[in-house]
Formats: C-alpha cells, structure tokens, sequence
C-alpha cells in the first residue's frame, strides 16, 4: 500500500511499508507547486520504486529516507 497522508506548506507525508515519510520541499523541490491531484497520483511500479506520472518524479526508497546522499536535483 502506498498513500499521501498529509501535505503541508513544508512538504509531503508518504506512508508506504508500515512506515510514514516525510519529504521536505526543500529536498523534493518539484511537489511544492504541484496540483493536489498530482501529488496524491502515486504508483509503486516495483518495490521501493515511486513514480508520480503527472509529474514525471521517479524516486526511491533509499532517497526518500537519505536525500542527502542523492544530491542531484532537477530545476524546478
């Protein structure tokens, strides 16, 4: 199961594999001007792997937990 369960104006809530993430708009740049209906299009094409079709944000597991280690970003 995968779903959004929360935005707010600091960034998204992901609950997937019994667990919440948060992903922050600072290190997930492309969610903060998205259209609701956007950002809760969430698929899991395979385990770990997160695609946002209407936004074309493919993301996994491992960055949404350490962002930091996945410093290249796309230009919002």
């Amino acid at each position: 199961m995968i779903e959004i369960t929360n935005i707010s104006s600091h960034g998204i809530w992901l609950f997937t594999e019994q667990k919440e993430f948060f992903l922050s708009f600072e290190d997930f740049p492309w969610f903060k001007n998205a259209q609701l209906k956007e950002v809760v299009a969430v698929e899991e094409p395979t385990p770990g792997h997160y695609y946002w079709p209407a936004l074309d944000i493919d993301l996994s597991l491992e960055s949404i937990k350490d962002p930091k280690r996945f410093p290249l970003k796309a230009r919002s």
